[in-house]
């Protein structure tokens, strides 16, 4: 399916949310309200919601537009990888989500996984910066932008804990992953992810 309509969407907005960031004019302004209006009316049509609700979301973003910063640790032990499954969807994906204002991705990544695994890691190296919105990588729209950094992380202690947004975490073989959940991560991604585990020599990839 093609996603143009999320692109005009996300752009259209991104255009609006700077103008109104900082335009002086009143009737400038305007325009920006209408212009982010119709990328609400887009986003709406396409993805079946309401018009409303989306431009009251699309009007909590604030300062000049930005990708939004999503960490995932990608631990390995034992020629596994570690999944955590989200409360939200009942599917399984790397520990990670949003990196908080004021923190480093390095320091998010291990926030992270410890909170959503129970599992105390430690940085390794970055393995790969994705455009989510590339087509590649087949995820679900999303009415952010988003970059997706993966960093792979060194089992250091800890053990498998639920938290408020996953009830269980688990090591798993390539050959035998669960239901992904997909607006986290794709199955191209941790295939990538077990290539980079055996060649550790590799720079990281990125779009």
């Amino acid at each position: 399916m093609s996603l143009k309509w999320l692109e005009w969407s996300q752009k259209l907005q991104a255009i609006a949310q700077n103008g109104l960031t900082y335009s002086q004019s009143p009737y400038d302004s305007e325009r920006y309200q209408q212009i982010r209006q119709i990328a609400a009316d887009i986003m709406a049509t396409y993805a079946h919601e309401i018009p409303t609700y989306v431009c009251d979301l699309f009007s909590k973003e604030e300062g000049y537009a930005t990708p939004k910063i999503d960490v995932r640790g990608v631990v390995f032990h034992n020629n596994q990888i570690l999944l955590v499954k989200e409360r939200e969807d009942g599917c399984w994906t790397l520990p990670g989500g949003w990196v908080d204002v004021g923190e480093s991705p390095s320091n998010a990544v291990v926030r992270e996984v410890y909170e959503e695994s129970g599992y105390h890691t430690q940085i390794v190296k970055l393995l790969a910066i994705y455009d989510r919105n590339h087509p590649r990588h087949r995820h679900p729209p999303l009415r952010h932008h988003v970059y997706k950094l993966f960093f792979q992380c060194q089992l250091i202690g800890g053990s498998p804990a639920e938290s408020t947004e996953t009830s269980e975490a688990a090591f798993f073989a390539k050959q035998n992953l669960p239901e992904l959940s997909l607006t986290r991560v794709v199955p191209s991604q941790i295939a990538r992810l077990f290539e980079h585990y055996r060649n550790p020599d590799w720079q990281a990839d990125f779009d």
